[in-house]
């Protein structure tokens, strides 16, 4: 535990930071809690690039709770894995991760966040990863870098300043590795002047970027101007942006009305809320509540509802549930660490939200993972939920009895890839260090987990399917 340990120690100096009267946003409070943390790893020796970290090209199957004799698991198997060197990384950092699907071979392919850019790999047919290529950060690296695609386009953001949107053809993928030449092959290392479709500098810095495939609108959030913080027109929420045309992005404006957007999931409603349906609805995550908005139309949006929460600490990221769009799971990102609410005893909690009616959501239970970690990202998937919980790494938790049971108590974890051994013999820390986003899209059911420290993984679910139809 002495990693941990050094680690915990840079938290504790931080978290005297989050309580003083800097000044700053809340956001930068949080990042340089993190910062301190990651450093605080950095000097015990946790970012080592491909001599700490080495590849796997085979499936290292979980085995007695173990993959590899490393890695705690439950029905989750190891197929394949790449660090952030491996990925021609400079920084040896990660954080986000997408991926994207060719519609005519069936290809499959990722797209890894680091702090200098983003590695570019293809998941093979036994779920081995293959490094492709790189594109660099637009200007300076960062520990925040977001990734969305819709289409055949990659959509890439970056907490750098003046960063703005990177539009990237996914297509260009396909033409690396040549037919003829499969195996002896160089990545390619694509040009930010020109490889790419467009970039959009309408914005400069952004914290996430979120994107509603239907409408064909990338929403930047948590965007701010130089190092003024979120001190711009659009208060760090939703910078608007038309894709319709990758190559020609234009903006209606900008949606300013709840303050700073952290992240956000919008959908075409289809939901019971009569008064909403076929409206374009986002539900986002704001801080300190989850604000439901009306973003139909561009130039006059709506704020439906704005819902706070017993132990809100950070409201962070969250997910819808079922087809009906009347129940959404909430993770908090600083709850587990302050210890506050019901996330006080340090293990993982997630919040649960009936949204059947839009101008009144109601929090009507939690989840509590059996690990102590702080939770991230999370998607849903057929009633499974994947969560991506820092410290103790890829946690699935079948949530279909949420009609059943809209407390919680019949949520059950089901199957889990721990990417973060270290702390595993005191069931967890709260600390940001681990995995920061997983991918759980692919019609070949491989899943791909971010490592901050460590790099790529490509993992396989092996248990049973969600419990209702959900």
């Amino acid at each position: 535990m002495k990693v941990t340990s050094v680690v915990a120690a840079a938290a504790f100096g931080a978290s005297a930071v989050l309580a003083g009267e800097s000044g700053a946003s809340k956001m930068e409070e949080v990042m340089e809690l993190k910062i301190k943390q990651w450093d605080a790893a950095k000097a015990a020796g946790l970012f080592g690039g491909s001599k700490l970290y080495q590849k796997i090209f085979n499936v290292r199957p979980c085995t007695k709770g173990k993959v590899n004799g490393e890695y705690g698991c439950n029905k989750v198997n190891l197929h394949g894995f790449l660090s952030h060197e491996d990925l021609g990384s400079s920084t040896f950092v990660g954080n986000d991760v997408w991926g994207w699907t060719d519609k005519k071979s069936g290809r499959e392919f990722g797209i890894v966040g680091q702090t200098d850019g983003v590695g570019f790999v293809e998941i093979l047919a036994n779920g081995r990863l293959e490094y492709l290529g790189r594109l660099d950060t637009q200007t300076t690296a960062t520990s925040w870098r977001d990734i969305k695609v819709i289409g055949n386009h990659a959509y890439i953001g970056a907490e750098s300043d003046n960063h703005g949107l990177q539009i990237f053809d996914l297509t260009k993928l396909l033409e690396v590795k040549p037919w003829w030449n499969p195996f002896f092959f160089k990545p390619k290392v694509f040009s930010k002047e020109t490889d790419l479709t467009a970039l959009y500098t309408g914005f400069g810095a952004s914290h996430n970027i979120v994107a509603h495939e239907e409408t064909k609108f990338i929403y930047a959030v948590g965007g701010r101007s130089g190092a003024n913080a979120r001190n711009t027109p659009c208060a760090g929420g939703m910078f608007v942006v038309d894709v319709s045309n990758p190559a020609k992005p234009t903006s209606p404006g900008c949606i300013p009305q709840d303050g700073y957007v952290h992240d956000a999931q919008c959908v075409i409603y289809k939901g019971p809320t009569t008064k909403y349906k076929g409206k374009e609805i986002c539900f986002n995550f704001n801080e300190d509540t989850l604000t439901v908005m009306d973003v139909t139309n561009k130039t006059a949006p709506i704020v439906v509802s704005t819902t706070p929460y017993e132990g809100n600490a950070y409201s962070h990221q969250g997910w819808l549930i079922d087809a009906d769009q009347s129940w959404l799971l909430l993770d908090d990102e600083l709850d587990e660490q302050r210890r506050v609410g019901p996330a006080a005893d340090g293990r993982t909690t997630t919040y649960i939200f009936n949204v059947a009616n839009l101008e009144s959501p109601i929090n009507t239970g939690i989840y509590k993972s059996p690990a102590k970690s702080i939770d991230h990202n999370q998607y849903v998937v057929d009633g499974l939920t994947y969560q991506a919980n820092y410290g103790s790494g890829l946690r699935i938790v079948d949530v279909s009895s949420v009609k059943v049971d809209p407390t919680g108590g019949k949520f059950e974890e089901v199957g889990f890839f721990d990417c973060h051994p270290e702390d595993d013999d005191v069931n967890g820390v709260t600390e940001f260090i681990g995995t920061w986003s997983v991918y759980p899209y692919f019609k070949s059911g491989y899943i791909l987990l971010n490592s901050i420290e460590r790099g790529i993984y490509s993992l396989k679910y092996t248990g049973r399917k969600a419990q209702y139809k959900i």
